[in-house]
């Protein structure tokens, strides 16, 4: 098992390590426990979400922001970045209910954003 690699049933059993920006033990349940998938997976979602949340920012019309922001829920949350996923969430609804979406807004998610992609990139760089 690589040296990154988490046990799962110590994230399971510790709050703390499952607030992290991302799940682990939940990616390692998707991943079927695969470590390797994993990175491959993790790869893959930080280029995903980084084009998304891109794109986000320079939707100029409610069917490309809804689009963008259903496809970073999506994809946040088959990773286990769930804070990504809550704050993508609300401001769906938010647009849902025709509620213009704030600068504020865009730039939490956009932090939380950029959270998930510093831990990836610590993750893909202990595992080399």
């Amino acid at each position: 098992m690589a040296q990154w690699a988490v046990n799962e049933n110590e994230l399971e059993n510790n709050e703390a390590l499952s607030k992290r920006p991302i799940d682990r033990a939940h990616l390692a349940k998707q991943c079927l426990g695969d470590p390797n998938l994993e990175l491959e997976i993790l790869r893959l979602f930080d280029t995903t979400i980084k084009n998304y949340y891109e794109r986000l920012r320079l939707a100029a019309d409610y069917d490309g922001m809804a689009m963008n922001l259903h496809a970073i829920k999506g994809a946040s949350a088959g990773v286990g970045a769930f804070e990504v996923t809550e704050l993508a969430r609300q401001l769906e609804r938010d647009l849902q209910v025709m509620r213009p979406l704030t600068t504020e807004q865009l730039d939490d998610l956009g932090m939380a954003v950029e959270e998930v992609r510093a831990t990836i990139a610590d993750i893909l760089s202990e595992a080399e």
